[in-house]
């Protein structure tokens, strides 16, 4: 039989087997998705068996096949991919086995059939193949040995972020929907469109094997600053010509919307939304990931690990051109990954912060930065370590500017950055605190070393610590649900032998999470005395109606204390943010779910304020169960009436799904409620 009559007829890439074996169903049953330094078999088949002839296998990545593969029929390396045969009549199975440290992203597979003269017979043309990071291969370096881990930062849809305050911890479910349709082609469209690949693809690419890089990329292409990223930020009302950022509820829109446009950036975002998109962006492609939560969180522009907020004499914020701030919240994410860039020590998680606050390399971006380099203040590692350090262990030092440009020290706080850092715990919808994997105790004496050693190694001094004084003032409040009056209790304590003689003075404003003034609710300056061991209690109220000019969704209300005692040298102050709590919307479940057969849920909630809303509309959404879906509410709701709606919709996916519903009105906005599903196959 001559081999020049054989031809090669079809290659079955064995979709649906090769996606299970490597954990990639959930993205897709009909093309090939398969992850790094894991075996996978495809089948060929030719028109009779094959005798004296060969087959060939070459790899071609990039657009304009920048990168080709040839595919050995041995390993040689660690670094190679080759394949083996087995034959049955005129079917060849062939198993390729793909290294640990293989670039990830589209490839497209060529299969040649030549004779022992190496004369090429046929070719088959190219099959498309996706090919992923693999944390359950022990080679490779985003490798992670818990299963329950994997399940919760690789394979999880669904997830929790965290805000509020650090003494009212609040919490929004976000869709992730990393396994949702074409959300993988979105991912690696995002490399595509990074400014590294515009200027050389073919290095870009080859570069793609590297999660350190790959994240790098990622956390800068997230934020759209000085390229063609996903997300505009936009930290003040209005947001009429985008949507506001507290009403997204996940990921995928956002994805579909900039792919659809071309690469447009989507309007608009803060940290939350960055932070949830990072995820999304770095699970899908096999990264484990997770959001992260930082309470009190310090941006520090000058670099010095200290923030100095700057006061005039009527307690009003001095804003220099750059200045430093504190947030209520700041959310980054954490990556896992082995850093074979970094000395020993620098494993696990890295810390990755897509919101764009400062230049990193030239470009909006953080990390990643070992979260053990930041424990130990080791500064000197890659990437952007300070920075990191500041966020969480920075010290505070408050200033006031005289009349006359004279600086006045009044407060250095060592404990008051870096609270509650929080992120979702791996067994179940709770927190868990993480503070302790980022620095030493609070006031424990290896936690002063290590800042002691960062300040050392910016060779900057540390600041004098606060002198002690026998009037305390301190402020105490109840939670704040929205629609009903603040009200906060300013405790001032004279812990001396002798009267006190104070001039109090109080100022409520409305800020966003990150600081930005918005209006003025109070200011008052009185005098009051307090007897030896007394306590001197002030009630500051501030009315609904007051501080709804200003509030509607991550706002909140600050109030701060500055009193002078007589005999004291330096002013005693005190600070506290109060965020409103929104009410909550009610979803039911309507029945037994299945996949691919219609199902219902009802969405409600009473409108507990005390006049009508207008404009209401219930957005929904779920991985695995509807694409965002916008529920209109007829009329306006009276005060005190229910409203309530029902969607129908059909889930595509089997297994416990999330659906998340968010509600907007002219005088409710950022109102949340969500649902868990089993969803049967029948």
């Amino acid at each position: 039989m001559s081999y020049c009559n054989v031809n090669i007829l079809s290659v079955d890439m064995r979709c649906r087997e090769n996606n299970s074996a490597h954990r990639t169903w959930e993205i897709d049953l009909e093309r090939l998705i398969v992850r790094r330094g894991q075996s996978f078999s495809i089948s060929v088949l030719l028109s009779q068996r094959l005798r004296g002839c060969n087959l060939g296998l070459d790899l071609h990545v990039g657009k304009r096949e920048e990168v080709v593969i040839s595919v050995k029929k041995e390993k040689c390396s660690a670094s190679d991919w080759w394949f083996t045969e087995r034959y049955a009549c005129n079917e060849v199975l062939l198993t390729l086995y793909s290294p640990a440290d293989a670039i990830i992203g589209p490839y497209r597979l060529a299969v040649t059939l030549s004779g022992p003269d190496g004369r090429v017979l046929d070719t088959k043309a190219m099959t498309k193949f996706h090919l992923l990071y693999n944390p359950w291969c022990k080679d490779d370096v985003v490798y992670l040995p818990d299963e329950n881990w994997i399940q919760e930062y690789v394979m999880n849809e669904n997830g929790i972020i965290y805000m509020g305050t650090w003494n009212n911890i609040t919490s929004r479910r976000w869709n992730f929907g990393q396994f949702e349709d074409n959300i993988m082609d979105i991912c690696f469209e995002i490399l595509d469109y990074s400014n590294e690949a515009l200027r050389d693809f073919k290095k870009d690419l080859c570069q793609r094997a590297d999660p350190v890089y790959v994240s790098r990329i990622i956390t800068a292409m997230v934020n759209c600053n000085r390229d063609r990223g996903l997300l505009e930020g936009c930290w003040e009302e209005p947001y009429t010509d985008g949507k506001a950022p507290y009403r997204w509820t996940g990921s995928v829109d956002i994805l579909r919307r900039w792919s659809e446009s071309c690469a447009k950036p989507v309007k608009y975002g803060q940290c939350w939304v960055f932070s949830g998109l990072a995820v999304t962006v770095l699970r899908c492609l096999g990264i484990p990931t997770r959001p992260i939560t930082n309470y009190e969180s310090a941006h520090d522009t000058d670099g010095n690990l200290s923030l100095d907020i700057l006061l005039n004499e009527n307690m009003e914020v001095v804003k220099e051109r750059r200045s430093d701030s504190t947030w209520n919240f700041h959310c980054w994410v954490e990556s896992w990954m082995r850093r074979l860039d970094l000395p020993q020590g620098n494993d696990g998680w890295q810390v990755l912060d897509p919101t764009p606050q400062e230049l990193s390399d030239g470009t909006f971006r953080c990390g990643p930065c070992p979260v053990r380099a930041i424990k130990e203040g080791n500064l000197d590692v890659k990437y952007d370590a300070p920075f990191v350090f500041a966020e969480v262990n920075a010290d505070v030092i408050h200033w006031i500017v005289r009349k006359n440009g004279e600086r006045q020290k009044i407060k250095v706080c060592e404990d008051c950055i870096g609270r509650n850092i929080s992120t979702k715990s791996i067994f179940g919808n709770r927190r868990e605190d993480i503070t302790l994997q980022y620095k030493y105790p609070e006031g424990s004496k290896k936690e002063r070393e290590v800042y002691e050693k960062a300040k050392r190694a910016i060779r900057d001094e540390s600041p004098d610590r606060q002198e002690q004084t026998q009037v305390v003032v301190n402020i105490k409040h109840e939670k704040l649900v929205f629609g009903a009056d603040a009200e906060l209790v300013v405790e001032v304590t004279n812990q001396g032998q002798k009267t006190a003689d104070i001039s109090l003075s109080l100022a409520a404003e409305a800020q966003t999470y990150n600081c930005i003034r918005l209006g003025v609710l109070q200011k008052e300056t009185k005098q009051i005395s307090v007897q030896a061991n007394q306590v001197h209690k002030e009630v500051v109220r501030v009315p609904y109606k007051d501080y709804v000019k200003y509030i509607s969704g991550q706002q909140n209300i600050k109030l701060t204390t500055l009193l002078q005692a007589q005999g004291v040298t330096k002013p005693i102050m005190a600070v506290c943010k109060l965020a409103p709590i929104m009410p909550k919307i009610k979803v039911d479940i309507d029945g037994k779910i299945c996949r691919r057969r219609r199902s219902s849920c009802s969405i409600s909630f009473t409108n507990p304020l005390k006049v009508p809303l207008r404009g209401g509309v219930f957005t929904v959404e779920g991985a695995g169960l509807l694409a965002s879906t916008k529920v209109k509410v007829n009329g306006e709701i009276a005060p005190g009436h229910q409203v309530s709606a029902k969607l129908n919709f059909q889930p595509m996916r089997c297994g416990i799904r999330k659906l998340l519903v968010d509600f907007f009105s002219d005088g409710l906005r950022d109102m949340k409620g969500n649902a868990t599903l089993n969803v049967r196959k029948f």
